[in-house]
Protein backbone atom coordinates (compact mmCIF):
# COMPACT_ATOMS: atom_id res chain seq x y z
CA UNK A 1 0.00 0.00 0.00
CA UNK A 2 0.76 3.63 -0.76
CA UNK A 3 1.31 6.06 1.77
CA UNK A 4 -1.87 7.51 0.91
CA UNK A 5 -3.73 3.79 1.80
CA UNK A 6 -1.86 3.38 4.74
CA UNK A 7 -3.43 6.34 5.96
CA UNK A 8 -7.02 5.28 4.70
CA UNK A 9 -6.77 2.21 6.18
CA UNK A 10 -5.43 3.83 9.54
CA UNK A 11 -8.57 6.11 9.62
CA UNK A 12 -10.82 2.81 8.56
CA UNK A 13 -9.43 1.70 11.97
CA UNK A 14 -10.10 4.73 14.18
CA UNK A 15 -6.78 5.84 13.82
CA UNK A 16 -6.32 9.75 12.20
CA UNK A 17 -2.73 10.62 12.29
CA UNK A 18 -1.57 14.05 12.64
CA UNK A 19 0.48 15.91 9.72
CA UNK A 20 3.38 15.79 12.51
CA UNK A 21 2.72 11.99 12.69
CA UNK A 22 2.65 11.50 8.69
CA UNK A 23 6.10 13.62 8.89
CA UNK A 24 7.59 11.03 11.55
CA UNK A 25 6.45 8.00 9.42
CA UNK A 26 8.22 9.58 5.96
CA UNK A 27 11.48 10.63 7.80
CA UNK A 28 11.70 7.06 9.91
CA UNK A 29 11.46 5.98 6.07
CA UNK A 30 14.05 7.74 4.80
CA UNK A 31 16.39 7.25 8.19
CA UNK A 32 16.12 3.39 7.59
CA UNK A 33 16.45 3.36 4.02
CA UNK A 34 19.67 5.94 4.65
CA UNK A 35 21.41 3.81 7.44
CA UNK A 36 20.35 0.60 6.05
CA UNK A 37 23.47 1.00 3.56
CA UNK A 38 25.73 1.30 6.56
CA UNK A 39 24.01 -1.37 9.10
CA UNK A 40 21.93 -4.37 7.96
CA UNK A 41 18.26 -3.24 9.24
CA UNK A 42 15.93 -4.96 6.51
CA UNK A 43 15.44 -6.21 3.64
CA UNK A 44 12.53 -4.06 2.45
CA UNK A 45 13.47 -0.63 1.36
CA UNK A 46 11.06 0.05 -1.41
CA UNK A 47 8.47 2.40 0.39
CA UNK A 48 5.32 1.27 -0.52
CA UNK A 49 6.23 -2.86 1.27
CA UNK A 50 8.30 -0.89 3.57
CA UNK A 51 4.63 1.12 4.72
CA UNK A 52 2.78 -2.50 4.15
CA UNK A 53 5.30 -4.62 6.13
CA UNK A 54 6.91 -2.54 8.71
CA UNK A 55 4.16 0.54 9.05
CA UNK A 56 1.06 -1.47 8.87
CA UNK A 57 1.81 -4.47 10.00
CA UNK A 58 3.31 -3.08 13.64
CA UNK A 59 0.50 -0.52 13.95
CA UNK A 60 -2.00 -3.14 13.20
CA UNK A 61 -1.76 -4.51 16.61
CA UNK A 62 -3.75 -1.81 17.99
CA UNK A 63 -6.65 -2.77 16.62
CA UNK A 64 -6.86 -6.05 18.75
CA UNK A 65 -5.42 -4.08 21.99
CA UNK A 66 -5.82 -1.27 23.49
CA UNK A 67 -2.46 0.79 23.72
CA UNK A 68 -4.68 3.89 25.24
CA UNK A 69 -4.87 1.56 28.72
CA UNK A 70 -1.27 0.54 29.36
CA UNK A 71 1.54 3.30 29.60
CA UNK A 72 4.86 1.05 29.83
CA UNK A 73 5.88 -1.60 26.52
CA UNK A 74 9.16 -3.44 25.89
CA UNK A 75 10.23 -4.62 22.39
CA UNK A 76 12.34 -7.54 22.14
CA UNK A 77 15.08 -7.94 18.86
CA UNK A 78 12.82 -4.56 16.92
CA UNK A 79 16.24 -4.92 14.68
CA UNK A 80 15.27 -1.14 13.21
CA UNK A 81 12.22 -0.70 15.89
CA UNK A 82 9.34 -2.83 14.85
CA UNK A 83 6.43 -2.57 15.89
CA UNK A 84 7.09 -0.55 19.21
CA UNK A 85 8.08 2.89 17.12
CA UNK A 86 5.41 2.91 14.35
CA UNK A 87 3.22 2.50 17.65
CA UNK A 88 5.17 4.85 19.86
CA UNK A 89 4.35 7.43 17.01
CA UNK A 90 1.15 6.71 17.34
CA UNK A 91 1.01 6.63 20.84
CA UNK A 92 3.61 8.86 22.12
CA UNK A 93 2.38 8.64 25.51
CA UNK A 94 3.93 5.39 25.41
CA UNK A 95 7.23 4.99 27.45
CA UNK A 96 9.03 2.25 24.64
CA UNK A 97 12.16 0.44 25.73
CA UNK A 98 14.19 -1.88 23.45
CA UNK A 99 16.44 -4.41 23.75
CA UNK A 100 18.95 -5.19 21.32
CA UNK A 101 22.07 -7.83 21.49
CA UNK A 102 23.36 -5.35 18.31
CA UNK A 103 24.89 -2.01 19.38
CA UNK A 104 25.07 -0.89 15.81
CA UNK A 105 21.47 -1.17 15.85
CA UNK A 106 20.87 0.50 19.29
CA UNK A 107 22.99 3.22 17.75
CA UNK A 108 20.57 3.82 14.80
CA UNK A 109 17.12 3.84 17.44
CA UNK A 110 18.88 6.85 19.57
CA UNK A 111 19.63 8.71 16.29
CA UNK A 112 16.09 7.42 15.50
CA UNK A 113 14.23 8.25 18.62
CA UNK A 114 16.44 11.95 18.46
CA UNK A 115 15.34 12.94 14.79
CA UNK A 116 11.74 11.60 15.40
CA UNK A 117 11.48 13.68 18.79
CA UNK A 118 10.63 11.23 20.06
CA UNK A 119 10.45 11.51 24.19
CA UNK A 120 10.69 8.25 26.73
CA UNK A 121 12.43 5.72 24.87
CA UNK A 122 15.30 3.92 26.22
CA UNK A 123 17.27 1.49 24.31
CA UNK A 124 19.06 -1.41 25.73
CA UNK A 125 22.42 -3.74 24.22
CA UNK A 126 21.72 -6.66 26.09
CA UNK A 127 20.46 -10.18 25.75
CA UNK A 128 16.95 -10.74 26.57
CA UNK A 129 18.06 -13.66 29.08
CA UNK A 130 20.52 -10.79 30.81
CA UNK A 131 17.93 -8.73 31.26
CA UNK A 132 15.42 -10.84 31.87
CA UNK A 133 17.38 -11.70 35.25
CA UNK A 134 18.05 -7.33 35.92
CA UNK A 135 15.87 -6.60 38.93
CA UNK A 136 15.08 -3.23 37.26
CA UNK A 137 13.32 -4.64 34.29
CA UNK A 138 12.11 -7.86 35.62
CA UNK A 139 8.21 -8.38 35.54
CA UNK A 140 8.05 -4.64 35.18
CA UNK A 141 6.34 -3.88 31.53
CA UNK A 142 2.77 -3.87 31.11
CA UNK A 143 3.15 -5.23 27.38
CA UNK A 144 6.24 -6.95 25.68
CA UNK A 145 6.08 -7.31 22.28
CA UNK A 146 7.86 -9.51 19.89
CA UNK A 147 8.23 -10.09 15.74
CA UNK A 148 11.37 -11.86 16.01
CA UNK A 149 11.65 -14.91 13.68
CA UNK A 150 12.19 -17.14 16.90
CA UNK A 151 10.03 -19.81 17.45
CA UNK A 152 6.89 -19.23 20.25
CA UNK A 153 8.51 -21.22 23.23
CA UNK A 154 11.94 -19.16 22.57
CA UNK A 155 10.22 -15.89 22.93
CA UNK A 156 8.07 -16.87 25.82
CA UNK A 157 11.23 -17.85 27.80
CA UNK A 158 12.73 -14.24 26.26
CA UNK A 159 9.58 -11.92 26.73
CA UNK A 160 7.17 -13.08 29.37
CA UNK A 161 9.62 -12.48 32.61
CA UNK A 162 10.03 -8.81 31.77
CA UNK A 163 6.04 -8.98 31.95
CA UNK A 164 4.67 -8.03 35.14
CA UNK A 165 1.81 -9.68 36.26
CA UNK A 166 -1.80 -8.86 35.12
CA UNK A 167 0.45 -7.88 32.07
CA UNK A 168 0.26 -8.95 28.30
CA UNK A 169 3.15 -10.49 25.67
CA UNK A 170 1.93 -9.80 22.27
CA UNK A 171 3.71 -12.27 19.36
CA UNK A 172 3.48 -11.12 16.19
CA UNK A 173 3.89 -14.65 13.90
CA UNK A 174 3.05 -14.71 9.95
CA UNK A 175 2.16 -18.18 9.58
CA UNK A 176 2.11 -21.54 11.23
CA UNK A 177 0.83 -20.19 14.29
CA UNK A 178 -1.43 -23.15 15.37
CA UNK A 179 2.06 -25.38 15.30
CA UNK A 180 3.93 -22.84 17.56
CA UNK A 181 0.97 -22.49 19.78
CA UNK A 182 0.66 -26.16 20.51
CA UNK A 183 4.71 -26.45 20.83
CA UNK A 184 5.06 -23.41 22.96
CA UNK A 185 1.63 -24.60 25.52
CA UNK A 186 4.50 -26.04 28.14
CA UNK A 187 6.06 -22.99 28.36
CA UNK A 188 3.52 -20.71 28.21
CA UNK A 189 2.19 -22.14 31.48
CA UNK A 190 5.72 -22.94 33.00
CA UNK A 191 6.29 -19.10 32.52
CA UNK A 192 3.10 -18.30 34.68
CA UNK A 193 0.53 -17.31 31.64
CA UNK A 194 -1.72 -18.83 29.43
CA UNK A 195 -3.18 -18.18 25.66
CA UNK A 196 -6.00 -15.46 25.19
CA UNK A 197 -6.51 -14.88 21.92
CA UNK A 198 -5.41 -15.74 18.45
CA UNK A 199 -6.22 -12.93 16.21
CA UNK A 200 -5.93 -13.66 12.68
CA UNK A 201 -6.25 -11.18 9.99
CA UNK A 202 -4.57 -10.54 6.66
CA UNK A 203 -2.45 -7.82 4.81
CA UNK A 204 -2.97 -7.33 1.44
CA UNK A 205 -3.96 -11.36 1.18
CA UNK A 206 -0.78 -12.45 3.66
CA UNK A 207 -1.53 -14.07 6.74
CA UNK A 208 -0.81 -12.72 9.92
CA UNK A 209 -1.63 -13.81 13.71
CA UNK A 210 -1.52 -11.83 17.21
CA UNK A 211 -0.98 -14.05 19.50
CA UNK A 212 -2.39 -12.32 22.92
CA UNK A 213 -0.56 -13.75 26.16
CA UNK A 214 -1.50 -12.89 29.68
CA UNK A 215 0.71 -12.94 32.42
CA UNK A 216 -1.44 -14.88 35.32
CA UNK A 217 1.48 -15.34 38.27
CA UNK A 218 5.11 -14.64 38.64
CA UNK A 219 7.95 -16.72 36.84
CA UNK A 220 9.91 -18.81 38.47
CA UNK A 221 13.21 -17.41 39.05
CA UNK A 222 15.32 -19.77 37.17
CA UNK A 223 13.65 -18.23 33.50
CA UNK A 224 15.37 -17.25 31.59
CA UNK A 225 18.14 -19.40 31.84
CA UNK A 226 21.40 -17.76 30.89
CA UNK A 227 22.21 -16.50 27.37
CA UNK A 228 21.50 -18.84 24.75
CA UNK A 229 20.17 -21.76 26.76
CA UNK A 230 16.07 -20.79 25.61
CA UNK A 231 17.86 -21.42 21.96
CA UNK A 232 19.54 -24.61 22.44
CA UNK A 233 17.62 -26.17 24.88
CA UNK A 234 13.72 -24.80 24.79
CA UNK A 235 11.10 -25.61 26.82
CA UNK A 236 9.00 -28.35 24.95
Amino acid sequence: MNKEQFYTQLQENGINLTGFQKKQFAKYFKLVVYWNERINLTAITEEDEFYTKHFYDSISTSFYFDFNEIKTICDVGSGAGFPSIPLKIVYPHLEVTIIDSLNKRIKFLNLLAEELELENCNFIHSRAEDVGQNKIYRESFDVVTARAVARLNILSELCLPLVKKGGYFLSLKSQKSDEEKLEANKAITILGAKLENDNLFYIEGEERHILKIKKTKETPNKYPRKAGMPNKSPIL
